[in-house]
């Protein structure tokens, strides 16, 4: 059995350091963005609050959307915006769907727990718009607030919660304590208290809620143990939940899959909605 105690915990939540040639990552994403939202059908900076950087955009399909997929972005709650994303909602809109992905305000300017209540009305704004099923899914810090949305001190009213058919939480953070080590938390400004209060691995699901906690197995060992964590309490605790380790996927392409309307991901995550191939239902 492994076993090691954590001394670094800056560097056990870095992701960059341990990834070669990271630093290429976010001028393609903003490259593959652009490329998509010059072809794509969509309505951009629709906006859901007050804040330059409360808008989102929205990607449809050809067809009446057969349900929407909410894409949240990572970036420790500190880093990006909605730019970078926009080709993640290939797959979803190929299959089908609309595809929302929405911007927030980031830290220190706004807290985590506000972010998260900032994410929910980007939600409900855009599951106004577009009726039917709901699934949301979010990378990194965004899987922390696509599970957030589904448990205990959601800032969904239950009308939108009980058009939620799945969660699915790529390299998501459950658990926010061991984030009180690092030194990312001179901007984050998380308490003790807001630790506990905001992770959705302590908090109860939704009697009715599916997750899915997606990880790549080149990811660093915490992001591995927080999407076990939150798979394995959830269930225990009455939610359907699975825990997928992608082979060969590290923090940055663990989210590729998402371009793809055939991939395992894009798959997985509308396995729930009626288009999607009996034999991929749960």
């Amino acid at each position: 059995m492994n076993q090691f105690q954590i001394t670094d915990w800056d560097d056990a939540y870095s992701n960059a350091a341990h990834i070669p040639d990271s630093d290429r990552w976010p001028g393609e994403w903003i490259e593959l963005a652009a490329r998509y939202r010059a072809d794509a059908r969509c309505e951009l900076d629709i906006a859901y609050g007050d804040h330059a950087r409360q808008v989102y955009d929205l990607f449809l399909p050809e067809d009446e959307p057969a349900g929407l997929l909410v894409f949240i972005h990572g970036g420790y709650w500190l880093d990006f915006d909605k730019s970078y994303w926009s080709h993640l909602a290939k797959g979803a809109v190929d299959s089908g769907c609309a595809v929302a992905v929405p911007s927030y305000v980031l830290c220190p300017e706004a807290g985590i727990g506000d972010i998260a209540s900032m994410v929910g009305a980007a939600i409900r704004h855009a599951a106004d718009n577009i009726t039917g099923p709901l699934v949301l899914t979010g990378h990194s810090a965004g899987g922390h607030l696509a599970a957030s949305m589904v448990c205990d001190g959601s800032p969904l009213p239950l009308e939108v919660r009980q058009r939620i058919v799945h969660t699915v939480s790529i390299s998501g953070l459950h658990d926010l304590r061991p984030l009180l080590k690092t030194q990312m938390n001179d901007r984050l400004k998380l308490t003790d208290r807001e630790a506990t209060q905001l992770s959705p691995a302590l908090k109860t699901p939704d009697p009715r809620c599916r997750l899915t906690a997606c990880v790549g197995q080149a990811e660093r060992p915490e992001f591995l143990r927080q999407s076990q964590l939150i798979a394995n309490v959830w269930r225990g605790l009455g939610a359907w939940t699975q825990c997928i380790i992608a082979p060969d996927r590290h923090h940055f392409d663990v989210i590729d899959g998402l371009c793809d309307p055939q991939s395992l991901l894009v798959k997985t995550a509308l396995a729930h909605l009626p288009l999607a191939p009996p034999d991929i239902q749960a």
